[in-house]
């Protein structure tokens, strides 16, 4: 009979125990995929575009927009988050977060400080982009609406992967890859920076995506340049790529090199593999780059006759002399102009060499200037498109 009371209790306690105590309606929130932050004296500038569900849901021809940017000012970022809540009837919800975008002049002070509520947040994850304003603010990206995606972080996530992918100057890093390269003593950070072509106030407008041609609209350009958490520069386009060559990050992208003759030849990279070894020979720490490439021939713009092995042959060299050529524009730029190791060099001597590294992260910046660095490209063509020769050479004058 004892047993009674005690099966009563439980048949009580069940429903207590097994409910969700922290679950949040969904009517209660307001859904962030993007945010920016801005520095704005000495305070933080806080940005989040905001999905509007009805219009999202809505299966005719929106009339309004189909997010909602809210900001505001804070001495930290979570301060200025929940002040929002004076202008959102819900609660920002940061879960979905798809984009993190800082403004140019917060990236030169420091972001450091900034991240870290996005680290510590329960509600955060860490597989969102992070990307630069580059000569704009935070809350101006956020601001201009898309053509192809209704939701504008949304088009920035997809564009910045497939950018990746396809051309390479560009690289989508996420919170957990930047505080590793943050807090590693033998790689800096690099983050895509991303331009606003036009009126940023315009851009927020329906009527500036219901043109052929948008007024307004972003672009993703080359790699920013950070020394611990402070920009302090820019790769262009050839050493942004080089960048990614040398970190593996090539899936695919396009090559114009010099026909031997005179005119042009695109080669397209199908598939690309890089390997960094490190080693220190007496006393010097060194670095050799092994790249190996598939490439096909995408567009001639000379007469060259590609059934002669040796046609392929000399394409395959030049293409070669190309690779490293972007790979030692992005060493230099790190090296010379920058002075400090974005490819995590240091890494790759810690590796081979624990004991010597020991004594040459004392002052690896020093090293890393004089650095010798090898770079062995192997490049091959696999396919020459649907026709052998060009028709160019069939044209008569």
């Amino acid at each position: 009979m004892a047993r009674k009371p005690l099966m009563i209790l439980l048949l009580c306690i069940i429903p207590i125990v097994t409910g969700c105590w922290n679950r949040r309606e969904l009517n209660d929130l307001a859904i962030a995929m993007g945010m920016g932050i801005d520095k704005q004296g000495e305070q933080y500038k806080v940005s989040v575009q905001v999905v509007v569900p009805s219009e999202i849901a809505a299966k005719k021809g929106q009339a309004t927009s189909p997010v909602v940017l809210y900001s505001a000012v804070g001495d930290s970022v979570f301060e200025a988050v929940r002040k929002m809540t004076t202008e959102s009837p819900r609660k920002i919800y940061i879960s979905h977060l798809r984009i993190l975008i800082l403004g140019e002049a917060l990236a030169r002070e420091g972001i450091g400080k900034s991240l870290e509520f996005l680290t510590r947040d329960s509600d955060a994850r860490t597989d969102f982009y992070i990307a630069v304003a580059k000569k704009s603010n935070a809350e101006d990206v956020l601001k201009v609406l898309t053509s192809l995606e209704s939701i504008p972080a949304n088009t920035l996530y997809n564009s910045l992967e497939t950018s990746q992918k396809a051309w390479a100057p560009t690289v989508s890093i996420t919170m957990d890859e930047l505080i590793a390269a943050l807090t590693s003593e033998s790689k800096s950070p690099v983050l895509t920076g991303i331009l606003v072509h036009g009126d940023p106030d315009k851009g927020g407008s329906s009527k500036s995506v219901q043109n052929i041609k948008t007024p307004v609209h972003l672009q993703y350009t080359n790699l920013s340049v950070f020394r611990k958490d402070k920009l302090i520069g820019w790769l262009n386009e050839q050493e942004s790529k080089g960048y990614n060559y040398i970190m593996d990050h090539v899936n695919s992208t396009a090559a114009v090199i010099p026909c031997p003759g005179g005119g042009k030849v695109t080669l397209e990279v199908i598939r690309s593999k890089t390997k960094v070894k490190g080693k220190v020979i007496n006393q010097k720490p060194q670095i050799e780059i092994n790249i190996r490439g598939e490439v096909n021939v995408n567009e001639v713009g000379c007469q060259i006759d590609l059934t002669k092995p040796r046609t392929i042959g000399e394409l395959e060299s030049i293409g070669e002399k190309r690779v490293k050529e972007v790979v030692f524009a992005a060493i230099q730029a790190a090296k010379q102009k920058y002075k400090i190791d974005i490819f995590g060099f240091g890494e790759a001597i810690r590796r081979s060499n624990p004991k010597a590294w020991k004594k040459l992260s004392r002052d690896w910046e020093r090293h890393f200037k004089d650095l010798e660095v090898i770079v062995n490209v192997d490049a091959s063509i696999r396919q020459l498109g649907t026709v052998g020769n060009s028709f160019l050479g069939r044209i008569k004058e």
